[in-house]
């Protein structure tokens, strides 16, 4: 099921420490094409759901107050081989495994604290895309 679509979210701290802006310069410098977005906070209810697959994992809880400690940018990002292409654009999870010039390794203070998600299949970016966005919110 591969699409042109992926999902993204800019996370607290990157919101917190200003760098939207930058971010989202980087993903439009980088030929994708913003179909959906919003400033939005989770709740917990929602952070909860949204990483349900891992809730047996020991940092779960650490995840979900990281995730509703302000607001997130969601977005919906279009272009081919988008999912792909926006996870090597992202860097890798560690920003100090990330390669140069990636979000991660500019904008990522941790592992923790890693600036920004990107869905990791297409599957996944219709699933994360449609729990953030209604139809009538994508263009």
């Amino acid at each position: 099921m591969r699409t042109d679509r992926t999902f993204t979210m800019l996370k607290p701290d990157s919101v917190e420490k200003g760098h939207i802006g930058a971010i989202l310069e980087k993903i439009t410098a980088s030929g994708f094409r913003i179909v959906a977005m919003k400033l939005t906070q989770m709740t917990k209810a929602d952070a909860e759901e949204f990483y349900a697959i891992h809730n047996e994992r020991p940092f779960f809880g650490e995840l979900v107050e990281y995730m509703t400690r302000g607001p997130i940018v969601a977005a919906i990002l279009e272009k081919e081989n988008a999912v792909e292409d926006f996870r090597t654009l992202i860097g890798a999870t560690n920003p100090a495994d990330a390669a140069e010039g990636t979000i991660r390794k500019l904008y990522a203070a941790s592992i923790g604290e890693n600036a920004v998600h990107g869905s990791d299949s297409d599957e996944n970016a219709a699933i994360e895309g449609a729990f953030h966005f209604s139809g009538r919110e994508m263009f």
